[in-house]
C-alpha cells in the first residue's frame, strides 16, 4: 500500500522529510510553508548542498575510475540544464568545468567568476560575434559543429592572435534516452558531423595555424541508465583515433564522450539510476578496453552530466486552487495499471504554475513525482492529475499521482526532481511571471534568481 505521507529521498533531495507534529515537508531545514510565505508561489527551491554534494562526488568518481586505467577525466557542468551565477560558482567551487552554448550562457560564467579557460563552448550556430568574444576571452574550448564553422574559429583566433583549442562533434550513430528529441547521436539531426567524415574534417582543422585539435566529441542522448551504449559509442569513435594519429602526426589527446546520465523522476524509476561510482568505473574500463583494442595510447577523457547532477536537487512548490474530478473510461486507462489500479474517478488538480514553470511533461511526456506538502493526511488513496493554468490542454505538471483524497484548495504541492530543465525552459505563456529561485542550506535560504512580476512584463512592450 502506497504511504501518501512519504518523502521518498531517491528522487527528493537528500534533506527533504516530512515534519513529525504538523507534517508538513521541510527541504534543507525549512518548512515549504515559510518559504512560499516568503517568496510566494510557484516557487523553484534548489537544495545547495544536494547540488555540491552530487557534483562533487560525480567529478571524483570520475577522475578516481579513470586514473585507475590510466588517464585523466575532465568534468564538465553541462549549464544548460540549469545555470544561473550563484549555481555556477557552486560548480566551479566543487571543482567542474563549466558547458556553454550562448553567449548568454557564456557571459553567466564569466560574471560567476569562472576562469575562461575552465569554459567550453558548444552550440550548432554559434553566431561570430558569439565565437569571436569567446576567443578573445580565452575560452578553453570550442566545440565545432559544422564545416562552416572552421573558418569562423580559425579567422576569430587569428584576429585574437591566439591558438584556439577546438573538439570536433561527431555523430557515432548510437543513440540512447527516453525519448526521440532527447537523442542526439543520429545522423538525421542538427548536432555534428557523421563518423565518415572525421578524419577529413579533422585533418581541415590541423591546417589551420590557429586552431589546435584536441580530439572528438560526441553527445549520445540523455536520461541514459546503464554503460551499454557508450560502449557502443566509445569503440566507434576510438575505431578512427589510430587514422587520426597516423594523418596528423601524433596521438588524439582527447575523447570527450558528453552527458545524458540519467535520474529518478518518480520512485518507480529510482532502481534503474546507477550509482555514479559503479557507473564511473564502467566507463573508465569502458574506454580502456577500446584504447586497447584499437591499438592506440588512452587520451584523456571529459564528460558533462548536467541533469544528474543539479536535477535531483531542484522542487518546485505549487498552490492548490481549483479541483474536478472526472469519470474515468475504465477498462485500457491508465488508471487500470499498477499502483493506479481500480479508480473509477481522476481527480483534476490545478495549480498556480504549470507548462510555464515545467516545459518537459507537455514536450516529451515527462513524468514526476508530487506530493502534498503542507500537511500529512490520513485521507484514502486519490488518482489525481496535477495541471496548470495555461489555456492547453496538455498543460500538465504531473500526469498521475495519487494524493490523499482531501487535497484541496490553498494546499500546498511539492513536485520532486525538477532541478534540472525547468526554470531553464521556462516561459512567460499567458504572460504568467516565471517563478524565483531560492536556495536552501542550513535552515537558511536566500534567493539566487528573482522572479519576475507582471508590471515587469509588461513593461517590454514599446508603447
Amino acid at each position: 500500500m502506497t504511504d501518501l505521507n512519504a518523502i521518498d529521498q531517491r528522487v527528493f533531495p537528500p534533506t527533504a522529510r516530512r515534519g513529525r507534529e504538523c507534517g508538513r515537508v521541510k527541504v534543507g531545514g525549512l518548512a515549504v510553508t515559510d518559504l512560499v510565505a516568503q517568496f510566494g508561489s510557484p516557487l523553484y527551491v534548489v537544495d545547495e548542498d544536494a547540488a555540491r554534494d552530487r557534483a562533487r562526488l560525480t567529478r571524483e568518481a570520475l577522475q578516481r575510475e579513470f586514473e585507475r586505467v590510466g588517464t585523466e577525466a575532465t568534468v564538465y557542468y553541462a549549464g544548460k540544464a540549469f545555470l544561473c551565477v550563484e549555481v555556477a560558482k557552486w560548480m566551479l567551487d566543487e571543482g567542474l568545468n563549466i558547458d556553454v552554448s550562448t553567449g548568454g550562457e557564456f557571459a553567466v560564467a564569466l560574471a560567476a567568476g569562472a576562469d575562461p579557460g575552465r569554459l567550453g563552448f558548444h552550440g550548432n550556430n554559434k553566431s561570430e560575434q558569439e565565437i569571436a568574444r569567446a576567443v578573445a576571452a580565452g575560452v578553453g574550448s570550442i566545440v565545432i559543429d559544422s564545416e562552416q564553422e572552421i573558418a569562423r574559429v580559425a579567422a576569430a583566433a587569428r584576429a585574437a592572435g591566439v591558438r584556439q583549442r577546438v573538439r570536433l562533434r561527431i555523430n557515432s550513430g548510437v543513440h540512447a534516452g527516453a525519448h526521440d528529441f532527447l537523442s542526439t547521436a543520429h545522423e538525421d539531426q542538427k548536432f555534428g558531423l557523421p563518423m565518415s567524415r572525421a578524419v577529413d574534417v579533422a585533418q581541415q582543422i590541423a591546417a589551420h595555424d590557429s586552431l589546435e585539435f584536441l580530439g572528438l566529441h560526441c553527445h549520445i542522448g540523455s536520461q541514459i541508465f546503464a554503460s551499454a551504449a557508450f560502449r557502443e559509442s566509445a569503440k566507434r569513435l576510438l575505431s578512427v583515433y589510430a587514422e587520426l594519429g597516423e594523418k596528423l602526426g601524433a596521438p588524439v589527446p582527447e575523447l570527450n564522450l558528453g552527458g545524458g546520465f540519467g535520474i529518478a523522476y518518480t520512485p518507480e524509476q529510482a532502481d534503474d539510476v546507477p550509482d555514479i561510482a559503479v557507473l564511473a568505473a564502467e566507463l573508465a574500463d569502458i574506454v580502456a578496453q577500446g584504447c586497447a583494442e584499437a591499438a592506440i595510447p588512452l587520451p584523456k577523457v571529459a564528460f558533462e552530466p548536467g541533469r544528474s547532477i543539479i536535477g535531483q536537487a531542484g522542487v518546485t512548490l505549487y498552490t492548490v486552487g481549483t479541483t474536478k474530478s472526472v469519470q474515468l473510461a475504465g477498462t485500457g486507462d491508465a488508471a487500470d495499471q499498477g499502483k493506479y489500479n481500480g479508480f473509477a474517478e481522476r481527480l483534476y488538480v490545478s495549480v498556480d504554475g504549470g507548462m510555464s514553470a515545467n516545459l518537459r511533461p507537455a514536450l516529451y511526456g515527462a513524468d514526476y513525482h508530487a506530493v502534498l506538502a503542507n500537511r500529512a493526511s490520513e485521507a484514502p488513496a486519490q488518482l489525481v492529475r496535477v495541471v496548470g493554468k495555461h489555456c492547453e490542454s496538455g498543460d500538465i505538471v504531473v500526469h498521475q499521482e495519487l494524493l490523499p483524497a482531501d487535497v484541496g484548495e490553498s494546499d500546498i504541492l511539492a513536485v520532486a526532481a525538477t532541478g534540472a530543465y525547468c526554470w531553464s525552459m521556462s516561459s512567460n505563456y499567458n504572460y504568467v511571471p516565471r517563478p524565483p529561485v531560492v536556495a536552501v542550506r542550513e535552515g537558511e535560504a536566500r534567493m539566487i534568481v528573482r522572479g519576475q512580476t507582471e508590471e515587469e512584463l509588461i513593461a517590454q512592450s514599446v508603447i
